[in-house]
């Protein structure tokens, strides 16, 4: 008979979710702090109770695709923030770069040129962001609607693939999503039912 003194039980898996930073977030994760300023100068501050954070992580200041997703997201904040969801998006550019494009959204946005916050959420880059054609389109409507010249202000390179979150109060990831191409984010209804289910 074995001594009950020598013997060890494996610990009880705890039910608390863990930190992952570096590596590709899932649903159930607990998602790296958010310690970033706005182009503003505000603190970025954790979802409140009730909220949900959608993260978006976007490419360089000028990209095309991300300015004309966030004009989209932008006509509709009004709609996200009565389903309570915050909307912080990050970009790989500097905030002086970033004020043309980023100055004037109704919703937080993060300049972090040194990609912190990229590399603590596995945002990956990839020449898929640019050879997918389904980025194409997008590109070319994006590089017309607004500013034509932008697309050539790639600080932080041109190759960054799209990454979005939905994090609950607790920092908990309720939704994940990391881009193939620069074009693959979710649209402002996939954000509403995602935060709504």
């Amino acid at each position: 008979m074995a001594d009950p003194a020598l013997t060890t039980t494996p610990p009880a898996p705890t039910a608390s979710p863990t930190v992952r930073a570096g590596r590709r977030l899932a649903v159930g994760d607990v998602a790296p702090p958010l310690a970033a300023t706005s182009l503003a100068g505000a603190a970025i501050a954790p979802p409140r109770p009730g909220e949900v954070l959608y993260l978006q992580f976007r490419r360089f200041a000028g990209c095309p695709v991300c300015n004309l997703h966030l004009r989209q997201v932008a006509a509709r904040v009004d709609e996200l923030r009565a389903a309570g969801v915050r909307v912080v998006a990050v970009f790989h550019s500097e905030a002086a770069t970033m004020v043309p494009y980023q100055g004037d959204l109704p919703f937080e946005v993060i300049a972090d040129p040194g990609k912190a916050l990229y590399r603590a959420f596995a945002v990956e880059a990839s020449w898929r962001s640019i050879l997918d054609p389904r980025s194409w389109w997008p590109m070319l409507r994006g590089m017309f609607a607004r500013h034509p010249w932008s697309a050539r202000r790639g600080e932080g390179g041109h190759l960054g693939l799209p990454a979005e979150f939905l994090l609950g109060a607790d920092g908990v990831v309720r939704a994940a999503h990391y881009g193939r191409h620069a074009a693959d984010h979710w649209s402002v209804d996939q954000v509403l039912a995602l935060a709504r289910g």
